[in-house]
């Protein structure tokens, strides 16, 4: 063991080590680990804790408060581990099941259980019942495995979704939860109104219903419900923010007013087998009629000898006397009293809107062409009902079932309670749920049931009929509860949307996250208000509920795909203690909810999807990049790798082919961009989309280069350039093996690239770039081996940016011999960006002396219109001419700089001679013509080489070797004799004579060049190969610069080999 410890100055600092207190110094981390056998590990303990100190931290570890940051930060934050956290109290059944049931068992039971059970019958809605209990119970067990999966923090739902779905998918769910939650609590205040003024106190209505019918009744009602229930939504928003203490202290009564109603039903039931009670319906014919104005059912009484009408009679009568008018249909039926509580319906009757509710059975004479009078008499409906309707007002009565999940940061183990007392509380919900349609059928006459607002059984609560001891058991039960439901909404929304800001993932909602100081979501609460008060101007509890059933069905199908994603990618953390599941009953799960969300309403469920894409992209886009080890990542991987596979069984076809560009980026000393435009080259270009690699070289080595190389502004650049793409960086010992590595390695499998970009050389000619000289041909010479496509640009700096606009001018293409097509593709590309929009394409091509150039215009076209480019076309002819002087001085000039090149390769001495020998030379042929420019020259070379007696380094004799050359040269060509040249036309012999035939055809097709595109905007060019042997090298150059000479923005093209474009669909 070792006694002694060594200090490092690179240890990690604190904010990277979320266990070990990295602010300890060194003596003290010295004295920390001496003596327990861990001398070998010191010095990465920062890093690597020890397992006691790992173990301590976990098993210490406790829950946060909802909307808090992730656990992993706040380990890092001293006050929160320095704050006093109360232990978890809640087992499953206070902490989960009885909350689960509070929020299942709600307003939909009470309002609107026997009306469903009326219009769908017994069979209808017990499938509807059945359909969306299955789908929770799928859901519940989706979760139940999502939150046995590791330990999960107080955000419930909303942590689970978006730690496995990822922060799009988790911020998208997350927020449709929130309406969802929101709207629900819009429901449960109108469904409160709508017991207070239907039932309790229909004397407090504002707007007056008495006398009105059809629309106006229907509008008096809705207003009454904005008014009201805006003032119990204002009421409801105070409670909340003065004090949540007080909602939860109350959570206990209302739910305790919750299992009193439906024990209050269940014994009514008891006893209306042995003895029913009396709440006789009143039946015009087979029409139901509203209790409301009369006291008998009858028209008429005998009381002593006298025969007197009832107040029936003059409802639909003009008079009390039995000679008086009445109503046709009146007259011709008979009014009978039915017993309401009677043996029930199996089958279902649906009725539209405004239509009567009819008795079943029952004969009544009916003159089919008479027009209905005294509707306002007759129990009307008020909605047009349908299957699909009734899955959507029935499906919120199932939801609630995540309010387990909600509360995880005060349980005692979570990841115990929450399955167990989840799917228990589905469970006897369900058992409820099913019990009370067969019941409701069994013990309810179909007209009854078919009566939303009880207005047949003197305006009580249809569901109150069945109730012992009192019909005001369920009144008041249902009115606490829907109240209780309604303050326990406005609770939780603004937590859930306080923990989506908290989590920052969307850019515009982080205002929410603020609150007072003891961490109430004020702000949170003041939106939810907003969005509750949209949902109570709509008013009416039918319309409300399929709402946020679009928004729970979609929560609910995430949690779904999000458990069948973890379990078929088989994600290595993917190890729930609740075993029950299967990926198959995820995906079972999922689609249920799928198909009830297009059953409830398919426009509704377009808008919820909308909605959440809308939020998925904003996402992607502009919110805060999370890595949370999300499925999504899984799949992509998995996705990735497949189609990585698929692309390597075969070379793509020609017409799939598009540039996979692997952009070779030059840094300067400090890892900055050299040539920024070439990034805004490659983002013109990629309206063709595929891939695009980023390339720099580092020189250096990788051990002592790697952090400087992950510092370079590449990726900086290419999020301002909107490249979208991979950067890459290869460290070397020096820059041309780097840049051969990153040509031979970019890429995975199928997906390499297939074309390189590289900058043109800048100031070659100069000694210190001579490198960079080599390393272009070289690369040219790489690309050809490797059969891909080389793009150079020339005076990159005068390329476009991509916040410019060309509003006109030309895009010339200069097709001198066939690559591929690529000359015909790139502008094409270039013209997708809106840079080039407005360019037109031009394309020339060249003519020898035995081409039919009028032909070859005329197939050119037909070309191009086969391959469906609009361009102009051009043959341009080129005669054979005579090689001029200047030909010959531009290759004179040529060779003499190669020579100088070689001899720059020369020791230093010997490098000395050679120059003093060229010097003497050169001087010998100028002093017998110019004896007066001796003398400069002299000093010239003197003080050049010499140096005055200086030690000059070999680089400064290199750079003062080529100017003094290049002078010499020059100036011993400028004084040559007419006839001299003259000799040299004829009778010279160049080491080379075909440069002398490359560099006439570089200036002549220049001439042309510039003569028809000197004022274009940009001109694609046919590249010459490179010389096979590395002896031409520096000429090669040379001819590429005659080649270009006078062109403001050249790019030079070489294909890859094989067919970009084709004619064929």
């Amino acid at each position: 063991m070792f006694n002694s410890c060594m200090f490092t100055g690179d240890a990690t600092s604190k904010e990277s080590s979320p266990f070990i207190n990295s602010s300890t110094s060194d003596v003290e981390k010295c004295q920390q680990y001496d003596g327990k056998n861990m001398a070998l590990f010191e010095e990465e303990m920062d890093t690597s804790p020890m397992v006691s100190s790992l173990l301590s931290s976990l098993a210490n570890y406790s829950n946060l408060t909802q909307g808090s940051k992730e656990h992993e930060e706040a380990e890092n934050n001293e006050e929160a581990r320095k704050k006093t956290v109360q232990a978890p109290r809640m087992g499953t059944i206070m902490g989960v099941y009885l909350p689960c049931m509070q929020n299942i068992l709600g307003v939909i039971l009470f309002l609107r259980m026997t009306w469903l059970v009326g219009i769908g019958g017994v069979l209808g809605t017990f499938t509807i019942v059945f359909m969306c209990c299955s789908t929770t119970m799928l859901t519940a067990i989706s979760m139940s495995a999502i939150a046995t999966n590791g330990v999960v923090p107080a955000g419930g739902s909303y942590y689970m979704i978006s730690r496995s779905l990822g922060p799009e998918f988790g911020g998208a769910v997350g927020i449709c939860f929130y309406l969802g939650t929101t709207f629900a609590g819009a429901m449960y205040i109108l469904g409160c109104i709508e017991i207070l003024l239907i039932y309790i106190v229909p004397a407090a209505a504002i707007f007056k219903m008495e006398g009105l019918e059809g629309a106006e009744a229907e509008a008096a009602l809705l207003n009454n419900m904005r008014v009201y229930g805006t003032i119990v939504l204002s009421f409801m928003a105070l409670v909340v923010f003065v004090g949540v203490k007080y909602v939860n202290k109350l959570a206990l009564v209302f739910l305790a007013c919750v299992i009193l109603s439906i024990l209050a039903v269940y014994a009514g039931v008891i006893k209306t087998s042995f003895d029913p009670p009396d709440f006789p319906v009143c039946v015009l014919g087979n029409r139901t009629l509203a209790s409301k104005g009369f006291d008998i059912c009858a028209k008429t009484i005998e009381r002593g000898n006298a025969t007197l009408t009832t107040k029936l009679w003059r409802a639909f009568c003009d008079s009390e006397f039995l000679n008086a008018t009445c109503d046709e249909y009146f007259t011709s039926n008979n009014i009978q009293g039915i017993p309401g509580i009677t043996s029930g319906i199996l089958a279902g009757q649906k009725t539209p809107k405004n239509s009567i509710l009819e008795k079943r059975g029952v004969p009544a004479v009916l003159d089919p062409e008479a027009t209905v009078t005294n509707t306002n008499r007759y129990v009307m409906a008020d909605i047009t009902s349908f299957f699909t309707l009734l899955v959507g007002i029935y499906f919120p009565s199932v939801t609630g079932i995540m309010a387990g999940s909600n509360r995880s940061g005060d349980l005692q183990d979570a990841q115990k309670s929450i399955p167990i007392g989840t799917i228990l509380a589905i469970t006897t919900t369900s058992i409820i749920y099913m019990s009370s349609v067969i019941l409701f059928g069994a013990c309810v006459d179909g007209v009854v049931l078919r009566d939303k607002f009880g207005e047949g059984v003197d305006g009580n609560l249809v569901i109150g009929t069945l109730a012992w001891p009192s019909p005001w058991v369920i009144v008041f039960g249902s009115f606490f509860s829907t109240c209780g439901a309604g303050l326990q909404s406005l609770t939780g929304a603004p937590r859930l949307l306080q923990a989506i800001a908290r989590d920052g993932i969307i850019p515009f909602l982080r205002v929410f996250g603020h609150g007072k100081a003891n961490g109430e979501p004020t702000w949170a609460l003041l939106l939810t208000a907003c969005i509750c008060e949209s949902g109570i101007l709509i008013a009416s509890l039918d319309a409300v509920a399929p709402i946020l059933s679009m928004f729970f069905l979609m929560c609910y199908m995430f949690v779904n795909l999000a458990c069948a994603l973890q379990t078929l990618l088989r994600t290595p953390n993917w190890r729930p203690r609740f075993k029950f599941y299967h990926w198959a009953l995820s995906l079972l799960g999922m689609s249920l909810c799928l198909t009830l969300m297009f059953l409830c309403s398919w426009y509704y469920a377009i808008v919820a999807m909308v909605i959440a894409s809308c939020i998925y992209k904003y996402i992607e886009f502009c919110g805060a990049e999370k890595e949370w080890g999300d499925g999504i990542r899984g799949i992509s991987l998995s996705a990735a790798r497949y189609a990585l596979m698929r692309l390597e069984e075969g070379p793509p076809h020609t017409k799939n082919w598009r540039p996979q560009i692997l952009v070779l980026m030059s840094l300067d000393a400090e890892q900055n961009v050299e040539q920024p435009r070439l990034l805004s080259l490659t983002s013109q270009l990629k309206a063709g989309k595929g891939l695009t690699i980023v390339g720099a070289c580092v020189e250096g080595t990788y051990l002592n280069n790697q952090p400087q190389a992950q510092e370079g502004d590449q990726v900086r650049l290419m999020e301002v350039e909107k490249v979208k793409g991979f950067s890459q960086v290869v460290i070397s010992s020096n820059l041309r093996d780097a840049t051969s590595h990153l040509i031979q390695a970019g890429g995975l499998g199928g997906l390499r690239h297939n074309t390189v970009l590289v900058s043109y050389p800048k100031n070659w000619k100069q000694a210190e770039e001579h490198h960079r000289c080599r390393n272009f041909i070289e690369v040219v010479r790489e690309t050809t081996a490797a059969r891909l496509a080389l793009l150079v640009p020339k005076n990159i700096s005068a390329y476009p940016s991509n916040g410019e606009r060309f509003t006109e001018g030309h895009i010339d293409v200069w097709w001198i011999v066939h690559d591929g097509g690529m000359l015909m593709l790139l502008p094409f590309l270039l013209r997708q960006h809106k840079v080039w929009r407005k360019c037109k394409i031009r394309i020339f091509t060249v003519a020898q002396m035995d081409d039919n150039s009028i032909q070859m215009k005329k197939d050119l076209m037909t070309f191009l219109y086969h391959l469906r480019f609009d361009a102009e076309v051009e043959v341009v002819e080129m005669h054979e001419s005579d090689i001029s002087a200047y030909t010959y001085e531009k290759t004179l000039m040529m060779e003499q700089r190669s020579q100088i090149l070689k001899e720059m390769h020369l020791t230093k001495n010997e490098r000395e001679r050679e120059i003093q020998s060229i010097t003497d030379v050169s001087r010998g042929s100028i002093r017998r013509k110019n004896p007066s420019n001796l003398h400069p020259q002299r000093s010239i070379a003197e003080e050049s080489v010499g140096g005055g007696g200086e030690e000059k380094s070999e680089e400064e004799v290199a750079a003062v070797s080529h100017f003094v050359l290049c002078a010499i040269i020059h100036q011993s060509y400028k004084e040559t004799s007419h006839s001299q040249k003259k000799s040299l036309q004829y009778g010279v012999s160049f080491r080379n004579q075909s440069n002398v035939r490359r560099m006439h055809h570089a200036q002549k097709l220049n001439e042309v060049i510039v003569k028809k595109s000197q004022e274009a905007k940009l001109v694609l060019l046919n590249m010459p190969g490179p010389p096979k042997n590395r002896t031409g090298e520096e000429n090669y150059m040379e001819f590429l610069e005659v080649l270009t000479e006078g062109l403001n923005r050249v790019l030079l093209v070489r294909g890859g080999g094989r067919e970009v474009i084709t004619i064929y669909s």
